[in-house]
């Protein structure tokens, strides 16, 4: 994919030393008017990144560029850009003793526009009160851990941003919310005319690939491939084969699984010569295939 695009974040060395952690990311940037995944395995430091770019986090070093033109300082000073930037993490936003009437009016004194009648539709939307209407005295306590993740989501969607960073959103959601998510993501996207972004990571990356232009992996610590997905796929080929080929296809792919009847692994496009004269067959491989397969060479967990 070959295009010019503006960023809605733009970064570089960024580091923050944690208890047996360190983040260090050398630079990466959130293309404007997508919606770009940070995936990662557990605990590759992908919660302590979205914490630092949404100003959770304070202690760290590097230099963070909002919408081509504000500094990390300049966001932590202005109102304004706080209200364009949106952000949900599982169990870290509204406090347990909130209500739902809390959480709403909470909402309007921090957010400018943050719509309380969008708030209202969004949780019919999610189906957060199965009865139908919405219990404004519901504590957020009492709710489980998808419909707490829901409860942020329609709160950050009732409000007027540019740029969402959302951690971990599909996590705690079942599979027809997650879907539903998706479709929110990219009514988000399409109404922004080209200047909204969304930033969400995952450590499963499937069910959220049909929604991802922009892809960032992580492991240790560190960024280890990012691009457009459509680049990424010609990048990476899948490739399969029959056993009598596991050996030497095993010395060029860049990531191999065998069975007793064959093998299938990524291969390098660049590197895709080096299989002349073996009966294998060539694919698109899914951005969960390239993940699993940069991740697997980039982990420290022991792979047989």
């Amino acid at each position: 994919m070959k295009m010019t695009t503006k960023n809605a974040i733009e970064a570089a060395k960024i580091t923050k030393e944690l208890k047996n952690f360190t983040l260090d990311v050398e630079n990466f940037a959130i293309p404007q008017g997508f919606a770009t995944a940070l995936i990662g395995e557990n605990g590759a430091g992908k919660t302590t990144l979205l914490n630092i770019l949404a100003g959770i986090r304070l202690d760290y070093k590097g230099e963070i560029t909002y919408f081509g033109q504000y500094s990390d300082k300049q966001r932590e000073n202005s109102g304004d850009i706080k209200n364009r930037i949106g952000y949900t993490g599982p169990g870290k936003y509204y406090l347990p003793q909130w209500t739902v009437k809390d959480i709403e009016e909470i909402s309007k004194l921090m957010f400018d526009d943050f719509s309380a009648d969008d708030f209202h539709r969004y949780c019919e939307e999610l189906a957060i009160f199965s009865h139908g209407s919405i219990d404004m005295k519901k504590a957020n306590s009492s709710f489980s851990d998808g419909m707490k993740m829901k409860l942020m989501l329609a709160g950050v969607m009732a409000r007027k941003t540019d740029l969402l960073l959302l951690d971990e959103p599909a996590s705690p959601l079942d599979p027809l919310m997650r879907d539903k998510l998706c479709q929110m993501i990219g009514e988000y996207i399409h109404e922004g005319n080209g200047k909204r972004s969304v930033f969400f990571s995952t450590h499963n990356i499937s069910d959220m690939e049909n929604i991802t232009d922009y892809a960032i992996i992580m492991e240790n610590g560190q960024i280890v491939e990012q691009g457009f997905v459509e680049d990424l796929k010609e990048k990476y080929i899948l490739i399969k084969g029959d056993a009598a080929d596991t050996e030497a296809a095993g010395k060029v792919l860049y990531s191999m699984t065998k069975n007793p009847y064959g093998f299938e692994g990524i291969c390098l496009a660049e590197n895709i010569d080096k299989l002349a004269g073996l009966n294998v067959t060539k694919e698109i491989p899914t951005l969960y295939q390239i993940s699993v397969a940069v991740m697997k060479n980039n982990t420290k967990i022991v792979m047989r």
